[in-house]
């Protein structure tokens, strides 16, 4: 297993200052575009319980409409239940994010034609790639950081907003377990295909593929043995609502998950051939 330690040890600090200016101005991209969509989601959230007719409109949706939707398993008229329902596209955001990101570090150098940057550093393929993942790492936590203090601030502003703070604490830690795990699969993908240009693609497929599961698996529950192939899935959003936090249990397999293809990585990425 790789401690935190061994990999800022074990990672060249160049390439690791380059891999963070690389990404810096993507970084504030996703970081301003990820405030915005939290203000203005919840900004909705006044017009959308403001009674009367549109509190009708949401008891009289169908259970397949709302599973559509993403609220068909919370209360949206409450200000908790209408921030996991916006959760639900911050967490598309986040993991599109992620599994990109871990695509890019892997294969960016072959796609650009700056492998030569790579080759020419007197350190191993192991060490560069723990300097690419200790950026990449840092870039997650930095925008899941930017997504939740925008979260508490905006919630803030609302009658019982202090009340959710629990909740969008958790909802964002298990977000950033799955950040983690999209990552680890864009990175395990571009290190095995020869092709990087198309890894890209690949890699949004996948993620199309786990989110379209775990649309399915909310419509119906005869379904459910599918959810261990959407990461969206991995977690039980109602009861972090209902003030159940994370299950432990889920916790280390979806860490030990990503160790896997962390480790998957590594094997790959030291025995691939990199063109220049």
């Amino acid at each position: 297993m790789l401690s935190a330690d061994s990999m800022v040890k074990g990672a060249d600090m160049n390439i690791f200052r380059h891999e963070m200016k690389s990404n810096r101005k993507s970084l504030l991209i996703w970081s301003i575009s990820m405030a915005l969509l939290v203000i203005s989601g919840m900004g909705k959230y006044t017009a959308y319980t403001a009674g009367g007719d549109s509190n009708d409109i949401f008891d009289k949706m169908p259970h397949t409409i709302k599973a559509l939707f993403g609220f068909a398993s919370f209360d949206v008229k409450t200000l908790g239940g209408f921030y996991a329902f916006l959760f639900t596209y911050i967490a598309m955001t986040l993991a599109i994010h992620a599994v990109l990101l871990g695509n890019s570090i892997v294969a960016k150098e072959e796609r650009d034609k700056t492998t030569e940057f790579l080759m020419v550093k007197p350190v191993s393929r192991r060490t560069i790639l723990t300097a690419k993942f200790l950026s990449a790492g840092i870039n997650l936590l930095i925008l899941n950081a930017v997504t939740l203090v925008s979260s508490l601030l905006i919630a803030a502003s609302y009658d019982g907003g202090n009340e959710i703070t629990g909740i969008i604490i958790w909802l964002l830690i298990s977000m950033l377990i799955l950040q983690v795990v999209f990552l680890s699969f864009g990175t395990l993908l571009a290190s095995i295909k020869k092709k990087t240009k198309a890894t890209g693609s690949i890699a949004s497929g996948i993620f199309i593929a786990a989110y379209f599961i775990a649309k399915i698996t909310d419509l119906t529950d005869r379904l459910n043995f599918l959810n261990i192939l959407s990461p969206f899935k991995y977690f039980s959003y109602p009861e972090i609502i209902e003030g159940k936090g994370l299950n432990i249990f889920i916790v280390i397999l979806t860490l030990l998950l990503s160790i896997f293809l962390i480790l998957g990585t590594y094997k790959f990425y030291t025995k691939r051939d990199l063109t220049v």
